[in-house]
């Protein structure tokens, strides 16, 4: 092993380590990893940033913007509201809804296809009496499994088929992927529709269908003790009784900004303290009533009295309050919103509510007036959890929209267009009709995984050039000395998927990528097999809730633990790694 692959194999370590353990954003990680490189020379100068420029990079950004111009237009939500009705069966309903979202990924974003579908899943297992966690997973999966059919689907797709015009002159074109990929999503929707679900925990599957519209641990709340509050005098214990029959649980007490020792049982309430509580929302508005409380942002006059509301949310991976705090980001002064309740999968807090930091998948309870409650979830980039419609704006461009972007991709299947040039017409004429407004085409692009892409490519360059993906090719295949290539490409895969389920998809096809390539070269094999092996594997993240964006948006609201997912998506992987070895093999011969 030569110094520089000693070099580029250690950062490259420690890029996975990072990027599993979550404590610094992905593309924080990638990009230092990046400067690294380029400081040890790994990385050449007039490299530095060609990621950033690469075909893939590009693709991603205007694929995000047209996701946003088909959710802005309200085309899916007019398929959706057709085909979904609450009164079917279970496993109907499931078929139905992950065939929808299988559907929708294959031509748009899959995180933006689970964004629209996930209120409108919910919104039909209020109206069932059912837990929704007995549907999100299986529609997580479908749209996850969707994403493979097209080249637009996912981003390891698009990452792998311009690796392949790299190393061969030709990427791979819109539908190349169909086959396998289509092969693998019908399976593994029917296997959630039917077998799937019914592998979640019993708990998940037995949930009172009585409760609230998702069955979570209650809310960690802050609630202001006003002037003449009744309660003003009396120590926390004194309240027992009367929290135990609105159904609360007074858990702690924060005087003048810092909380009390323990749960501050025997002090002595004043006015202006701010109550901790484990609640819901239903029985926080009646412990609001009874014990005479307020809500934050009231009594220093940053809320009204008038039209507030209570807004259920979910913390995206992109939103920019994840990994921050409602007082760092300055909330309620910004906005006029103020955050009341965080649910973190039924974990306490030691921090304040407003001092904690935010993670994706957390569900917030918002309070404000209801028009700055719909800017702000747009602008913070917030899932709403209630379907209200907020998202369509512009019915009457539902068909404009589909019409430019199939033309588009029509274009760009029959080789009449460059992807990348027709994409950025559908983009351009989108802005031009209003479809997307020309302030949120910037707010559209996921901007963490363009930089993370653009990190990662040029030390995916680095891995080739210092002779590192030779290196661990030919460990594969002298691993599996003596067997088929048919065993080698198998082996291949699996390894592509378990990095798949603890590091984002995107940076694992960027390794994986040239690997294949030259695990073939050594083979004396078609290349195209092994790259359609890693497209499938990467994109097949179903043990984990960090795996993919899709499994992390579900787990709040789903009410999931971290152990729920290898449950359905132990056998759904194995599964694909059966459906999709044959069918690359009868698609792509070696």
């Amino acid at each position: 092993m030569t110094p520089d692959q000693l070099t580029l194999f250690t950062l490259l370590f420690f890029v996975f380590v990072f990027l599993i353990w979550g404590r610094w954003r992905y593309d924080l990680v990638a990009f230092v990893a990046l400067l690294v490189a380029l400081l040890t020379g790994l990385v050449p100068v007039d490299a530095a940033f060609s990621g950033f420029g690469h075909p893939a990079t590009v693709i991603i950004a205007l694929v995000l913007i047209v996701s946003r111009g088909l959710s802005n237009s309200g085309a899916i939500e007019l398929i959706a509201r057709h085909l979904v009705d609450a009164s079917r069966r279970l496993s109907t309903h499931i078929t139905i809804m992950s065939g929808l979202a299988a559907s929708l990924s294959a031509l748009m974003n899959n995180v933006a296809a689970l964004a629209l579908l996930m209120p409108v899943d919910m919104q039909a297992a209020k109206k069932a009496g059912r837990s929704p966690a007995l549907s999100l997973m299986p529609v997580s999966f479908a749209s996850i499994l969707g994403g493979m059919i097209t080249l637009i689907g996912t981003p390891p797709n698009i990452v792998v088929a311009e690796f392949r015009g790299d190393a061969l002159g030709d990427p791979y074109r819109m539908f190349d992927f169909a086959p396998v990929g289509l092969a693998c999503a019908i399976v593994g929707v029917a296997y959630v529709a039917v077998i799937g679900w019914r592998l979640l925990p019993r708990d998940r599957q037995s949930e009172d269908p009585g409760q609230e519209l998702f069955d979570l641990a209650d809310y960690i709340v802050e609630v202001r003790v006003p002037e003449g509050s009744a309660i003003i005098g009396k120590r926390v214990r004194d309240l027992d009784d009367a929290a135990g029959k609105v159904d609360v649980e007074i858990i702690g007490l924060i005087r003048r900004g810092r909380r009390l020792p323990g749960l501050a049982r025997i002090a002595e309430i004043k006015a202006g303290d701010i109550l901790i509580l484990e609640a819901s929302p239903d029985s926080l508005e009646e412990a609001l009533g009874a014990l005479k409380l307020e809500y934050i942002g009231k009594g220093e006059g940053q809320l009204g009295d008038e039209d507030l509301v209570l807004h259920e949310v979910v913390v995206q991976e992109s939103s920019r309050l994840a990994g921050r705090s409602a007082i760092s980001i300055r909330l309620l002064y910004r906005y006029r919103v103020a955050l009341v309740g965080v649910s973190r999968q039924g974990r306490r807090f030691q921090d304040n509510v407003r001092k904690l930091e935010l993670r994706a998948g957390d569900v917030l309870l918002l309070i404000g007036a209801d028009e700055r409650l719909q800017d702000v979830t747009g602008q913070l980039r917030l899932l709403p959890l209630a379907d209200r419609g907020q998202r369509v704006i512009q019915r009457d461009k539902a068909w404009l929209a589909v019409g430019i972007f199939g033309a588009a991709i029509l274009a760009a299947s029959v080789g009449a267009v460059y992807l990348p040039i027709a994409l950025g017409c559908a983009t351009a004429l989108y802005v031009f009709f209003n479809i997307v407004p020309i302030r949120d085409v910037y707010t559209s692009v996921e901007w963490p995984v363009i930089v993370l892409l653009g990190s990662m490519i040029p030390i995916g360059g680095a891995l080739q050039s210092t002779g590192g993906t030779a290196l661990i090719a030919g460990g594969i295949v002298d691993l599996s000395a003596g067997y088929s290539p048919v065993v080698v490409l198998t082996l291949l895969i699996i390894v592509t998927m378990t990095l798949s389920d603890v590091m984002n998809n995107t940076a694992t096809a960027v390794i994986a990528a040239p690997i294949a390539i030259e695990i073939a070269a050594r083979l004396n094999v078609a290349p195209d097999p092994f790259l359609m092996g890693v497209a499938v594997a990467a994109s097949c993240a179903f043990l984990t809730p960090i795996g993919h964006k899709n499994n992390t948006l579900i787990m709040g609201p789903g009410g999931y633990r971290f152990g729920d997912y290898w449950r359905m998506g132990l056998p759904l992987e194995i599964l694909v790694i059966v459906v999709a070895v044959p069918m690359i093999l009868l698609v792509w011969p070696l």
